[in-house]
């Protein structure tokens, strides 16, 4: 058996930000002029800064198309439609992020046999979008797409890890490119200031092929347990419901949740999760010296954090990338990762989470080596 360990991680960042003020100004224009025409009882209600920064800890969030987004008459992103032989927007996020993995960790696409392409939405059923991103990097081997959600970055990291250690593969990238904008709508007050875009690469191979510093995968575990509480209904068989129906309008065909149920049921299941993971491996929470949590909402994350540690986390200890960079479905616990780890030192662990829709929730013990 081999010891599968992380040794790079790249990060891609659309060059637009929108911030808190300038997405307020739009959704209250866009409410403005649907309140014009409406009763008092069916009132849009405004937005404010203030609103967001308290309900979700996020002060702007970076993504491809801004100025769709901002039009009170779109208020979706405008990409352009490419040919069948360009590269897809996921490709071509991918190539860069992977790119700055490999970097990192002195390595070359065409040394990768494993692509996984796991990301909360993909933009086409077939072909793979990882296949499309094998051919890019030139990488060997095979590939293929997974879809867990926000929690498809780490259940990823299993499965690339669970193929290393059993020989399958020796080294395999595990890339996570969320265009979260397209599937958001931006009209509704309780989520219009949720989502951003980007894409994170992990580069995972043999403990013993590792050219330089990296952390050794000490444990995985995934756990996936069925709600309806966050959902999304877009696909395929759109065209087989009733006709008359306004499809592209349809609320349900986007991200839609019940954020009140979603912190109750899942606080506790992601505590417990982690807790029963790190008791199985026998590590004390006085033990960690960090987490790196999902990326949703700050006020979950502190629950979380109390909740495993037994106290507060101190500065660093937990780090949040929300503020700047929103929920990236699966690619916020892989931010903060490779922002937030340089820093420790050999023997350090450290557990990177993240759970969402399904419900689901992955976890991965990492140890500095």
């Amino acid at each position: 058996m081999h010891k599968p360990a992380i040794t790079g991680t790249g990060v891609f960042t659309p060059r637009e930000v929108i911030t808190n003020d300038e997405l307020v100004e739009a959704f209250n224009s866009y409410a403005a002029q649907q309140n014009a025409s409406r009763v008092e009882a069916d009132q849009i209600p405004l937005s404010s800064s203030e609103f967001i920064v308290k309900a979700s800890g996020i002060g702007q969030r970076f993504v491809l198309n801004k100025s769709g987004i901002l039009d009170p008459g779109i208020m979706h992103p405008r990409l352009r439609e490419r040919e069948d032989d360009e590269p897809s927007v996921m490709a071509e996020m991918a190539a860069d992020a992977a790119g700055k993995a490999l970097a990192s960790a002195g390595r070359t696409g065409a040394e990768v046999d494993l692509v996984l392409c796991a990301a909360s939405n993909h933009e086409r059923p077939y072909p793979a979008i990882a296949v499309e991103i094998q051919q890019l990097l030139g990488a060997s081997g095979f590939a293929f797409d997974m879809n867990v959600a926000c929690s498809s970055a780490t259940f990823g990291i299993q499965t690339a890890s669970d193929m290393i250690r059993t020989g399958s593969v020796r080294r395999a990238l595990v890339i996570s490119p969320e265009i979260c904008s397209a599937h958001l709508e931006w009209r509704d007050r309780d989520c219009h200031f949720i989502f951003g875009d980007v894409c994170t690469a992990v580069l995972i191979e043999r403990e013993e092929d590792a050219q330089g510093p990296f952390f050794r995968v000490r444990s995985t575990r995934c756990a996936t347990q069925f709600s309806n509480n966050i959902r999304n209904n877009n696909g395929f068989l759109r065209r087989a419901r009733e006709e008359g129906q306004d499809l592209p309008d349809r609320r349900d065909m986007q991200f839609r949740q019940n954020g009140r149920k979603v912190f109750k049921e899942v606080v506790p299941m992601v505590s417990d999760h982690i807790l029963s993971h790190l008791s199985d491996e026998a590590i004390a929470a006085s033990d960690l010296r960090r987490l790196w949590l999902h990326q949703a909402n700050k006020t979950m994350n502190d629950f979380i954090g109390r909740k495993v540690l037994g106290r507060d986390a101190e500065p660093g200890e937990q780090p949040n990338i929300l503020q700047d960079y929103a929920n990236t479905s699966s690619a916020g616990s892989i931010i903060a990762f490779s922002h937030y780890s340089d820093d420790l030192v050999p023997g350090d662990l450290g557990v990177i989470c993240s759970f969402g829709a399904g419900y689901s929730v992955g976890s991965v013990v990492v140890e500095r080596a």
